[in-house]
């Protein structure tokens, strides 16, 4: 049986080709591309590629400047924060949350609209491996190019679940059968109707908006299409902490707001979603609000 795509390039001695990400004593990151005779150069002076070519991950070299460096792969968190960009990536910490949140499995057909530079696209084809199916659909052919070149970097060539269309999902979606939708987008409620056609009962929508005005036209459109349960909206904040011996602390920075992130559930053919039975707070729905619900009383 062979080996996942990417697997070969995650384990084992460094090898030529291979990405690299050194440590410093301060705790810095520094990431390259292994190439024989070639010398990797810092201000704290230089070494060659060739003395980790073969050896060990986990292993420590020193510059002429006798600097120590510690020599790792770059885990996939670290690889697409330093990747180049065209456009903003999903930070680690929301892709892991639209993992588990989206449910992504092995094997499952996903869509995916707004690549940008590759980010998610990553985790994706790394969690529904060669037997699964990921379309992705990106508008710019210039954020399309510098996504399908940092996702090959990653794995080391094509992935053979990935099709990159460039152009608008609302007006190119032909899958059907789909387990998952994730948006990545301005206006995830133009592809709602492309969507609820292509998913499968039960399967899952996620979109990923970056204002509250994006998430409450999302949720609200989502229910005024009738064909998904109740959405859940959420955001999550990271920070690490400071520990050494005595000194634990948090850290004074962290990472804070990067998107929200809502799921929806398509429902079975014919089925209308059952009747919210909360009341929305009063004014909720102002008298100049024309968008979905704009009749809303005091239920729904």
């Amino acid at each position: 049986m062979s080996e996942p795509t990417g697997a070969a390039r995650r384990r084992g001695p460094f090898k030529v080709g291979d990405q690299v990400q050194l440590t410093d004593p301060k705790g810095r990151h520094y990431t390259f591309t292994l190439e024989a005779g070639k010398n990797f150069h810092t201000h704290k002076g230089s070494f060659p590629h060739d003395e980790l070519i073969g050896a060990p991950e986990g292993s420590v070299v020193r510059t002429t400047g006798n600097v120590a460096y510690l020599a790792l792969r770059p885990l996939l968190p670290d690889y697409v924060l330093s990747m180049p960009r065209g456009a903003a990536v999903v930070y680690p910490k929301d892709a892991g949350q639209i993992l588990a949140f989206a449910d992504i499995f092995p094997g499952a057909r996903v869509v995916e609209a707004g690549v940008g530079s590759g980010s998610l696209s990553s985790f994706l084809l790394r969690a529904i491996g060669d037997q699964g199916m990921l379309h992705s659909y990106e508008r710019r052919e210039d954020f399309a190019d510098i996504a399908r070149q940092n996702v090959e970097r990653y794995f080391g060539g094509p992935h053979p679940a990935w099709q990159l269309t460039v152009g608008d999902l609302q007006d190119n979606l032909s899958d059907t059968d789909v387990d998952r939708v994730i948006l990545d987008m301005l206006a995830p409620w133009e592809c709602l109707e492309a969507v609820s056609k292509a998913l499968v009962p039960g399967g899952i929508l996620c979109c990923y908006v970056a204002t509250t005005t994006q998430l409450a036209r999302t949720v609200e459109s989502i229910r005024e299409i009738g064909c998904f349960n109740e959405p859940t909206a959420w955001e999550t904040m990271i920070r690490n902490w400071h520990i050494e011996g005595l000194a634990v602390r948090p850290d004074h920075r962290m990472i804070g707001h990067t998107g929200f992130l809502l799921t929806a559930r398509r429902l079975a053919d014919g089925v209308e979603p059952p009747m919210r039975r909360r009341r929305p707070a009063k004014g909720a729905y102002g008298e100049d609000y024309t968008g979905p619900n704009a009749d809303a009383g005091t239920t729904r």
